[in-house]
Parts: structure tokens; C-alpha cells; sequence
């Protein structure tokens, strides 16, 4: 068996897998990381007994940067230690990494009813380089590279980035943004869940016009980004339905820049939380018009595939992955 595992700010998903044909879920769980001083009490409540004997393998996608096995977590108080985890679980090997390396491997074995096509691949790319973009609380960026044997999930920290405007509104925005946040704005401060809220308030005063009371009801009730993306996508808000839009054109647009700088000859990956929830937003043309505006490489963009991933567990499957391909097993 495989022990693969989601480590996130708030929860941590932890599964156990049958690799013996293909990639089997045998038993999962969700944990709530509040409630647990560390992965390792995690563990002990899920593993049973019998579960150690049996494991060849463990991975976990953690959020957070991995340095020599061992993981400060970002949002959390806890320090994960592959080796601390190895001793724990009888010796097996163990691996962490960023977990949109992980995200990015569970991209390569999701059934395709598990993706939404936005532009179909032109002509196949074997063991073609795919580029990896995440939109959710934070911005993943991560790229897979063939190695002549096996995909290999290379990280990044690309979504801390300089925003770029590509539009005359983007370049106010990146103006409005400044006086709130300070001068360096990333492409994670707008492709996220709070940059959703926070273009909102840029196109809200580009309107001139009140927020209506019921859409200030549900702002102050419930969660702002929320609330401003199911306005936007029942239509209900010019100003919800303008910064929903200007969302899929930057996402557009930076799905593009990394297609660029990695030379992903077999595509696009958008992953993560938000575009599941907003996809009628990013199948309208104005994602894919950004994507290929791209001067003299617009011809090039426009043969590649981009696709969302539509699976909530991704990265949790990718994990697994990593384990079930690799030579580093205990026989």
C-alpha cells in the first residue's frame, strides 16, 4: 500500500492507496490541522495496526517550501521532517514536496471526464513539458518535466511574481491595489480567493455606483469572494460580472506567460479551488483571448491545450503517484 497525504493550511487529507493495478483508494480522511499538534498525531488516529506492515511508500503534498526532507508549513505551527516520518512508519521511504508538485502529478493521472477543455491540444506532444497554474487561497505554479523515464514535478514560487497589466484597466487596478497592499503586487495578490474581493472593489469604484443592499448583506454575512463570483456568475452585479471577468483575463494571460517560459509543448493545467467554481467564467472567450495574446507567438499559443482540472483531490492523487512510480520502494 501507498500512504499519501494533503497538507493545507486548514485541513490535511491523508489516504491509504492499492497500487497493485493502476491507483486504488483503499480509505481516506480529513482532518482539521487546529485539532492536531502535528502530521504525526494525524497518522496515529488513522493508521491502524496492520497498516505499517503493509506500506512500501509514503508522499505528502505540503503547503509550504521543502528544504533538504524537511517542511516548515506556511499557515501552520508544525515542521515535517521526511526522516522524522520514515522512523515513524517502520522505515519505509518518504517524501515531501510543495504541493503543487503535487497538484501538477495528479494532473497526469485524473481521468480526462475529470477536465473541462478550454482549447483543445493541436496535435499530440509525447512526453511533452505542461505547465501547471493553481488559483485558490494562494497562486501554484509548478511545471512537469519528462525526464526520459517519468514526468518529474519541478517547483515554483511564480505566483509571488510581479503582477504585469496587460489593459489599461489592469494597469489601474495594479494602481488601486498599491494603495492598499504597498508597492510589490504579485499575480497571487489577483489570482486568488481574496483577489476576487479585491478587484471587485477596484471595479465597484470604476462604476461609480452603490453595492447594492443585498449584495452588502451577504458581503458582511458570509464570504466577500464568494458572494462577489455568484453575483458575477448569475449576473446579477455589473460590477461582480466585470471583476469575475477581468479574473479569467489575467488568469488567461498568466496561463499564457508560463506556457512561454516553460515551452509546454503538451499544455496547460489550470488547477485548484477557484476555477472549478467559476468555469462558466473562464469558458467565455475572454480567458483564451488573453491566453494567445501573445505578438508573435500567438500562433504557437493557439496549438496547445488548456485545460481545467475539475478533481478537488488532486494533489493528494499526484502524491501517490510520485510513490507508485518511483524506484524508491521498500521491497
Amino acid at each position: 500500500m501507498i500512504l499519501a497525504g494533503d497538507v493545507g493550511g486548514t485541513k490535511t487529507v491523508v489516504a491509504l492507496f492499492d497500487h497493485s493495478n493502476g491507483l486504488r483508494v483503499l480509505r481516506d480522511q480529513t482532518y482539521p490541522c487546529a485539532d492536531y499538534p502535528s502530521l504525526e498525531a494525524i497518522l496515529d488516529n488513522f493508521l491502524r495496526a496492520r497498516d505499517a506492515e503493509l506500506l512500501v511508500g509514503a508522499c505528502f503534498g505540503v503547503a509550504g517550501p521543502v528544504e533538504h526532507g524537511v517542511s516548515k508549513i506556511t499557515n501552520l505551527p508544525w515542521t515535517i521532517d521526511a526522516r522524522v516520518l520514515s522512523a515513524r512508519l517502520g522505515g519505509i521511504p518518504v517524501n515531501l514536496m510543495n504541493d503543487l508538485q503535487a497538484t501538477a502529478l495528479g494532473s497526469l493521472v485524473l481521468p480526462e471526464d475529470k477536465f473541462a477543455t478550454l482549447q483543445p491540444q493541436a496535435a499530440a506532444a509525447p512526453n511533452g513539458t505542461i505547465a501547471v497554474i493553481a488559483p485558490g487561497t494562494g497562486l501554484g505554479e509548478a511545471t512537469l518535466v519528462h525526464d526520459g523515464e517519468r514526468y518529474r514535478s519541478l517547483p515554483s514560487e511564480g505566483g509571488h511574481a510581479d503582477f504585469a497589466p496587460g489593459t489599461d484597466d489592469e494597469i489601474e487596478l495594479l494602481r488601486f491595489l498599491r494603495k492598499q497592499h504597498g508597492h510589490h503586487i504579485s499575480y497571487e495578490r489577483v489570482l486568488s480567493g481574496d483577489g476576487i474581493g479585491d478587484i471587485y472593489g477596484f471595479t465597484r469604484a470604476q462604476s461609480g455606483t452603490p453595492e447594492p443592499g443585498w449584495l452588502a448583506q451577504q458581503i458582511a454575512t458570509g464570504d466577500r469572494n464568494a458572494a462577489v463570483a455568484k453575483a458575477a456568475l448569475a449576473g446579477t452585479d455589473a460590477a461582480c460580472v466585470r471583476a469575475l471577468e477581468m479574473f479569467a483575463e489575467i488568469l488567461g494571460a498568466e496561463a499564457g506567460n508560463i506556457a512561454l517560459r516553460s515551452v509546454a509543448t503538451a499544455g496547460v493545467v489550470i488547477g485548484g479551488g477557484i476555477p472549478p467554481k467559476i468555469l462558466p467564467a473562464l469558458q467565455a472567450p475572454r480567458l483564451l483571448q488573453r491566453f494567445n495574446d501573445k505578438g508573435r507567438f500567438a500562433p504557437w499559443t493557439r496549438t496547445l491545450g488548456v485545460r481545467v482540472a475539475l478533481a478537488p483531490r488532486a494533489a493528494l492523487l499526484g502524491a501517490a503517484h510520485y510513490v507508485a512510480t518511483s524506484k524508491d520502494q521498500r521491497s
